[in-house]
């Protein structure tokens, strides 16, 4: 059970990196310092976009529109720590 627990957590540690790096790169790109007419860059970018746009979009149909303000990282990234915290006590911590 507990190795289950484990790869739970590194699942969610992978996911955590993909939104961070993809939050950064966005800021990157918004700030022109990478360009999205590099190839590399198209790849990365549109390879992350494939990822992580299904469970985003599911979070901003429940969020109100905030003009050019995305608020779906921020959500996603706040879930995914809560799941950590209900795993850790509910199966961790009392071992």
């Amino acid at each position: 059970m507990v190795s289950l627990i484990q790869i739970l957590f590194m699942i969610l540690n992978v996911i955590w990196w993909i939104v961070i790096v993809h939050v950064i790169m966005s800021w990157l790109i918004n700030f022109q310092v990478l360009n999205l007419r590099q190839p590399l860059v198209a790849q990365i970018w549109d390879g992350l976009n494939r990822i992580l746009d299904p469970i985003y979009r599911r979070i901003r149909a429940f969020l109100p529109d905030m003009g050019g303000l995305d608020l779906a990282p921020l959500i996603l990234l706040l879930a995914i720590y809560a799941l950590r915290i209900v795993l850790y006590n509910n199966f961790v911590a009392p071992f």
